[in-house]
């Protein structure tokens, strides 16, 4: 094959010498704008897993790199006055000129053809080729010349960086954070030689702009950040390879997903490589990473299927097929890391103590998790949970151990939670006449013994026709109380539970059929009219509902006040306002459900001026020594509807009226909605509005096992966390967790004891303990 790279960074260099060393009789050229042995940028960060796929490939490039590496396993974080530091992290680093001039020397020992200083104008200056890679970075000009057909995507990110380094050496991978009269800068900082750092610093566009640093020349900008960091710098300068960049060489981050990576062009086959088909923020260090998965994918998938040229269409596939997995897993992860450093200033440096913050930084990818920390770094661990237990008021024990965070109690107003595991609200459309019967008692009384630290039953109706199915519980009568009242009755006899009972009414999502004869859909027989904000069906065969009049209004708002009591009566701890998910409270919410052109629609205050009204009717007859809960849908998962901003601004109104707490689901209000799922998915949610609200938060959503929550709990990304379908299928979810981590103090009820111990001889046995 005839094979053109274009672009001489890591993916164009080191798929060019795979390529020459799997096939020698392959014509391979790389195309490069710079001089020979010639690079711009600082230090690069490599994964083990990529280093050990180099020795794999190419043992003669990947000694001589690692060679070159520095390797350090500690991160160190300066803020607030505090120096903090963990281990156990391994990282390696190198000099991207080093890199660079490393790979070039194997192509050309190799006998690849490198051709410098030329400016590729495109995949027509080789018409020759079979084969083009366009590895010319994120500004590719190939790729925006068939823009049609890669469909790129790109997000300009508001940060701001710039890209310097130091000849101080850091023996840890620092990060520093500095607070000024307009917001927050931070430094990454990291040694790749033995005599240089890489030094990035990034801020706000917000205080980019107020400090006026778009104005200032690059030795200007120098000073100012020399001035800003001297504290760990240490009197050493800082420098910038950069002076062919215009001004004041501060960046904006530019996130590029690609919709399809090939393209035959007539004569060539055309694919991207690198940046040029993906980028992933600095913040985890993955963009060279990527760059050399790609070419060894590309180089893998020539190896199986074959080198000759009538393959190349089923390699190119193929390749984008594996690709396009790891590249999104690792863009997940890296958007995760670059966001919390965008929101730093607003949500967290200047909300959580410092140990927490730390925690927080170090989970801000979501790859890192409280069990992984401990592997990691157990010491460092086990101090952060002794400091979170104290602020749970709880001491050592003897042995010096303390619960993990999701083991430590939580007080809202006067009431005490054992743990902060919420059994979630979960329908069981199982009801008659809306009373609480056996099946309910025993259900919900199963995971009260087992041991979480609250219990809701499902969504409680406020009314005959506020009722999703037939089957849905209801407080719409006293004769319901008693229901109630047994159940309250035997979880605070028999556990160290708190009920919690979540009032709602369905609105036009109601008059369905049962969930296993057809979830959604409208009951043929013994329907009742329904309710909205506004006349919109929520399934083209749904029932019309009425939009809300003044009177409608009145009644409502007298029903949730009529449940609230009898809520009160039947020894209910915690009460949640239902305003998610669609249902009637949630429709006034969303503009998707809301068309009103009364005072009751349009603005983020006039859609909230009903529900507002009815909890603040609810508030005042609920028990003062006893919280309130609001549920919001905080992402309504389609254009137009309401997006986590939307959820934050409504979720201050709710605290502005008396809630305690917000329950942060998503979702379910627009039939045609697109979720994105995935692992904690509705998490950032809750972490958004907690710290940058000011209120406490329950996270739900794909939270599965102990680390999971312990993770979310220790990060300040919420106070509590809800489980629904793990506690469908395992009554006793809490318990069991708690010994799968090993954590063998945790009370069990009296009669399960001989079951207890067995249950953690077998993990044991099994190898399943995680400490």
């Amino acid at each position: 094959m005839r094979i053109v790279c274009i672009g001489g960074g890591p993916a164009g260099l080191y798929f060019a010498l795979l390529m020459k060393k799997l096939h020698p009789d392959h014509d391979v050229r790389v195309v490069e704008r710079n001089r020979p042995y010639d690079t711009f940028g600082w230090g690069v960060v490599f994964s083990d897993a990529t280093m050990q796929a180099m020795r794999a490939w190419d043992a003669e490039s990947a000694a001589e790199i690692e060679d070159a590496f520095n390797h350090w396993d500690d991160i160190e974080v300066l803020f607030k006055g505090m120096r903090q530091r963990t281990t156990g992290h391994g990282f390696v680093g190198i000099g991207r000129k080093k890199l660079l001039n490393i790979l070039q020397r194997r192509c050309e020992a190799l006998g690849v053809q490198l051709v410098f200083e030329t400016e590729a104008e495109g995949d027509q200056d080789f018409p020759e080729a079979d084969l083009i890679i366009a590895s010319d970075g994120v500004n590719s000009r190939i790729r925006q010349k068939y823009a049609d057909v890669f469909q790129p995507d790109m997000v300009v990110r508001p940060n701001r960086y710039i890209w310097l380094g130091t000849n101080k050496l850091f023996d840890a991978f620092t990060f520093d954070f500095r607070k000024t009269d307009h917001g927050w800068f931070q430094a990454h900082i990291y040694k790749f030689d033995e005599n240089t750092s890489t030094f990035i610093i990034e801020t706000t566009e917000e205080a980019y702009q107020a400090h006026k640093l778009g104005e200032m020349d690059q030795q200007q900008s120098i000073d100012f950040c020399q001035d800003l960091f001297a504290e760990v710098l240490e009197g050493a300068p800082l420098m910038t390879n950069a002076r062919h960049l215009r001004g004041s060489a501060w960046l904006n981050f530019q996130r590029l997903i690609c919709g399809k990576w090939s393209h035959f062009n007539g004569n060539s086959h055309v694919v991207l490589m690198g940046d040029a088909a993906h980028t992933a923020h600095f913040a985890i260090g993955s963009g060279t990473k990527l760059a050399i998965d790609d070419a060894i994918e590309l180089a893998n998938q020539f190896q199986k299927l074959g080198h000759d040229t009538d393959k190349i269409p089923a390699v190119l596939e193929t390749y984008e097929e594996i690709r396009r997995v790891d590249v999104a897993r690792i863009q997940n992860a890296a958007r995760n890391a670059m966001e919390w450093f965008e929101v730093v200033g607003t949500r967290y440096a200047d909300t959580l103590p410092p140990k927490q913050f730390m925690y927080s930084m170090l989970t801000r990818s979501q790859r890192i998790s409280h069990e992984n920390l401990r592997l990691r770094d157990k010491t460092w661990l086990e101090g952060y949970e002794r400091w979170f237990a104290e602020q749970s008021g709880i001491a050592p024990g003897k042995n010096g151990k303390v619960p993990p965070p999701m083991f430590t109690p939580y007080t809202v107003r006067n009431v005490t939670l054992p743990n902060r595991i919420v059994v979630s609200p979960m329908a069981m459309y199982s009801a008659k006449d809306g009373v609480l019967g056996d099946f309910h008692l025993v259900h919900l009384g199963s995971r009260a013994l087992g041991g979480a630290g609250l219990v809701f039953a499902e969504m409680t109706c406020v009314s005959p026709d506020a009722r999703i199915t037939p089957g849905c519980l209801g407080l719409w009568n006293d004769d319901q109380i008693e229901g109630w009242k047994r159940f309250a009755d035997f979880v605070h006899a028999n556990s160290n539970a708190k009920v919690g009972i979540q009032l709602g009414h369905a609105g036009r999502k109601g008059a369905t059929k049962l969930a296993w004869d057809g979830i959604d859909q409208p009951l043929e027989d013994g329907a009742w009219p329904l309710l909205s904000a506004s006349a919109l069906p929520y399934l083209k065969n749904s029932q019309v509902p009425k939009a809300m009049d003044r009177a409608d209004m009145d009644r409502v708002k007298a029903d949730f006040v009529a449940a609230t009591k009898r809520a009160a009566k039947a020894g209910a701890d915690w009460l949640e306002f239902h305003a998610a998910h669609g249902y009637l409270l949630s429709s006034f919410l969303s503009p998707l459900t809301n068309r009103r052109d009364d005072e009751y629609g349009g603005s983020h205050a006039n859609r909230a001026r009903y529900p507002l009204e009815v909890f603040r009717a609810v508030r005042a007859v609920w028990p003062e020594d006893k919280p309130i809960s609001v549920r919001l849908s905080c992402h309504d998962w389609f254009e137009g509807g309401n997006t986590p901003e939307d959820a934050a601004i409504f979720a201050k109104m709710f605290k502005d009226a008396g809630a305690d707490v917000i329950d942060c689901s998503s979702g379910q209000v627009w039939k045609e909605e697109k979720p994105v799922y995935g692992r904690l998915f509705q998490t950032p949610f809750s972490d958004k509005i907690r710290n940058e609200i000011g209120i406490p938060t329950i996270a739900v959503g794909a939270i599965s096992e102990a680390d999971h929550a312990n993770s979310i709990i220790s990060a300040g990304r919420a106070d509590l966390c809800a489980v629904a379908r793990p506690h469908l299928a395992d009554p006793a979810w809490t318990l069991h967790e708690a010994a799968r981590i090993g954590l063998s103090d945790i009370a069990w009820p009296k009669q399960y004891y001989s079951g207890k111990s067995q249950y953690e001889t077998n993990l044991a046995r099994a190898g399943q303990t995680a400490k």
